[in-house]
């Protein structure tokens, strides 16, 4: 293993919603993670996720070490949201202005938006938010692009393939299909390949 961390620890935050797939995410950066020798914790909150609550992951990826699985408020290197509002909500914590995002495009309303109750911000509202409280942000409609592959829920493994893209983390394709694997039947694990490559393009 080569020490290419550019911060140890690395602090990577995966954020979404319940039913986007945010726990495996998470679970595979740290998988490929710890495949190639790195040390990584992994911290988890949940909101209501079977109601569509926010869910999120704290990773922790150390050459050194093990970390506190909780990372530090206002410490976060990079933060991956699979829902925009998340991005928002994490980088009132987490954010510094150094963190970079990657961010999918797509809302998910909450049952008080649907109700009327409370009000959605319009989209190129929460990409000005986002701009305004990062280094660096990218967008992109994973969404649409999982649509395209027949099922949304690969939104999850086109964000880690949009993450790999980035050369924040040692993040190849071939890790990727070794851990991927190992969590999926072996019918599904073509499509997920795909997916993480459609990721990959999106940031290239």
């Amino acid at each position: 293993m080569e020490d290419i961390l550019r911060c140890d620890p690395y602090n990577l935050i995966i954020a979404g919603v319940g039913g986007q797939g945010n726990v495996l995410a998470s679970r595979v950066v740290g998988d490929m993670m710890i495949h190639q020798g790195y040390r990584v914790t992994i911290g988890e909150t949940f909101g209501a996720s079977q109601r569509g609550g926010s869910v999120m992951s704290h990773l922790r990826i150390s050459a050194r070490g093990g970390c506190s699985p909780q990372m530090p408020k206002g410490k976060a290197h990079m933060v991956v949201a699979l829902e925009p509002m998340e991005a928002i909500r994490v980088l009132g914590d987490y954010g510094n202005p150094d963190v970079k995002v990657l961010c999918n495009t797509r809302p998910i309303q909450s049952v008080g938006v649907i109700c009327g109750d409370q009000v959605y911000p319009e989209p190129e509202k929460i990409i000005e938010w986002i701009k305004a409280l990062s280094a660096d942000a990218k967008f992109f409609d994973t969404t649409k692009e999982a649509l395209d592959l027949g099922n949304p829920i690969f939104g999850n493994i086109m964000a880690v393939g949009a993450l790999a893209a980035t050369n924040e983390l040692p993040m190849s394709l071939k890790a990727f299909e070794q851990v991927i694997s190992k969590k999926i039947p072996a019918g599904k694990v073509a499509v997920n390949l795909k997916a993480y490559e459609v990721g990959m393009d999106l940031i290239r």
